[in-house]
């Protein structure tokens, strides 16, 4: 089902994986912020709720 690109084949094809790689990379990026600013407000939280 993949359409005859001919001679731009190379270059369609790089710049799909290109941009499949940099989508999985802002994934992971994102889920590992997210993970570690989580971990940080719970221990702001944590300090917080001990100073009160």
């Amino acid at each position: 089902m993949m359409p005859e690109l001919g001679k731009y084949a190379d270059t369609v094809l790089s710049a799909y994986a290109v941009s499949l790689l940099l989508l999985v990379v802002l994934a992971v990026w994102s889920i590992w912020r997210a993970r570690k600013m989580r971990a940080e407000l719970e221990t702001v939280e944590a300090r917080r709720k001990r100073a009160q």
